[in-house]
């Protein structure tokens, strides 16, 4: 954790008393330069804000910790697409280096926006006590206290995960395509994919008859022509579906390795809500999709 995160992550947990309402509001306004928009929100944007202060399904708490979210997705049917899991721990201290592959990945249960991981593809080359100095250091921050997203109030301690190492072997820069179902109600409407993270970072937008939004883009460059579509892209949607249904709003990350799938997360929130669109209409357009629920007393 760098010096600026580590000091925001000390200010906003000191300022955990204060209301979501009041913290979402300065948040929003700092970041997006406008008035959060709760009575009546349109914008996909404002509605993920509402999302967090008044959208409290419990399953959600289950979806959000990287370990119990096996189980759900295991229930749902959807087993067959989890990544291989080596080891789960209490703490870093507790991981068995030895019996572990030269290529493996550690994360900590509760963390998100793709932090708190430790990719390792050369084992011998790992310095042991420096990772698990690391990897403890992540343990129970209760980030959800930063941007208030409730569904990450589930992990009451965090645990240590290590999973297999999936790499694409057509991968320009050793980074994996990560393929993002926007759904509705269970329903797929539309998709995101990043493509090479770690040289040209690329992405783009399709919508739910997977036609490519060549003009859509939000903080990062989209393809100037789009990436072909896996062959089994009708199976992933339907992994998709099953695994959002019953939630109003939910991202179902899939990874697709020469035709299998695997499973990679679910979350409620993407970028905190706090992302422009260009053009700025796409906001209401995912937006449109997103039917809230009655406020739960």
């Amino acid at each position: 954790m760098g010096y600026l995160k580590k000091l925001k992550y000390v200010v906003f947990n000191a300022l955990a008393f204060v209301p979501d309402t009041l913290m979402l509001k300065f948040q929003f306004g700092v970041k997006l330069h406008r008035k959060l928009n709760l009575k009546d929100p349109k914008r996909f944007s404002d509605k993920l804000q509402w999302y967090k202060i008044y959208c409290h399904d419990p399953k959600m708490l289950q979806c959000t910790d990287k370990y119990i979210v096996r189980s759900f997705v295991e229930e749902r049917g959807c087993g067959q697409y989890l990544n291989t899991l080596f080891q789960v721990c209490d703490s870093a201290d507790k991981i068995d280096f030895d019996s572990l592959p030269d290529r493996f990945v550690i994360k900590t249960t509760d963390g998100g926006n793709g932090d708190n991981i430790v990719i390792c593809s050369d084992k011998s080359k790992l310095n042991l006590s420096t990772t698990v100095r690391r990897v403890n250091s992540w343990r129970n921050k209760h980030y959800e206290r930063l941007s208030r997203e409730w569904a990450y109030n589930g992990a009451k301690q965090s645990k240590v995960i290590v999973e297999k190492y999936i790499e694409d072997p057509q991968s320009a820069d050793g980074s994996i395509d990560d393929y993002k179902f926007l759904c509705y109600d269970g329903k797929f409407r539309f998709l995101w994919i990043d493509k090479n993270r770690y040289s040209n970072h690329k992405r783009g937008f399709w919508n739910e008859k997977l036609e490519f939004l060549k003009d859509v883009s939000s903080d990062h460059p989209t393809f100037e022509e789009p990436p072909t579509l896996p062959s089994n892209i009708a199976e992933m949607i339907a992994v998709a579906e099953k695994l959002s249904a019953g939630f109003p709003f939910a991202r179902v990350d899939l990874y697709n390795i020469s035709g299998k799938i695997i499973f990679g997360e679910i979350t409620f929130y993407p970028w905190s809500g706090y992302v422009r669109f260009t053009p700025d209409s796409f906001d209401f357009e995912l937006g449109k999709y997103f039917k809230l629920p009655e406020i739960q007393k």
